[in-house]
């Protein structure tokens, strides 16, 4: 195998950040219930295999912003991502852990720890590297005990508290305010 040029070495640096800024848009997309972030992170001609839904991955973004307003508290986090370029694109494995607090089928609430892996394929268009397609593995899943008292007993004076989009305050930061 020859060896990349300096230029090739930078242009696959430029790609991998590409591919995590990407993984990160969609966490904050996920937890914030920003639809634009959110789609953001797919092709809209791609797919996701994510658990009780599959198919389309704008599908899958319209899926989530019908139950992401029911989702009490959540957050997403991402590590061990694990990028190989390959023809036409790269196959990326990214662990994630993830927790949520949401009502269940029975309409009582509940609170999940959950780990896996996403398993995507990245394609570049028109210089923007997206998830064209999304495997989603568990690897964990545990119910746990919901915490005694309401948010305000619980947070105390942190604050700011973490919000769904536009109220979150990563909006006002970014924007300068």
């Amino acid at each position: 195998m020859a060896e990349l040029t300096l230029e090739q070495k930078i242009e696959e640096l430029w790609a991998r950040e590409a591919i995590r800024d990407c993984l990160f848009r969609y966490a904050r997309g996920i937890d914030r219930a920003d639809e634009a972030m959110l789609r953001s992170a797919y092709w809209p001609d791609g797919t996701d295999h994510h658990g009780p839904y599959q198919g389309s991955a704008s599908g899958f973004v319209d899926w989530a912003m019908k139950t992401l307003p029911y989702i009490e508290r959540g957050i997403h986090q991402i590590h061990n991502i694990l990028i190989e370029f390959r023809e036409g694109g790269a196959a990326v494995e990214s662990y994630f852990s993830a927790f949520q607090r949401q009502p269940g089928a029975d309409r009582q609430m509940q609170q999940w720890d959950m780990k896996g892996r996403y398993l995507d394929w990245f394609v570049k268009r028109d210089g923007e590297w997206r998830i064209l397609n999304r495997l989603v593995v568990f690897d964990w899943t545990e119910e746990m005990p919901l915490p005694p008292g309401s948010e305000a007993e619980r947070f105390g004076p942190r604050t700011p508290i973490g919000a769904s989009h536009p109220e979150d305050a990563v909006y006002s930061f970014f924007e300068g305010k």
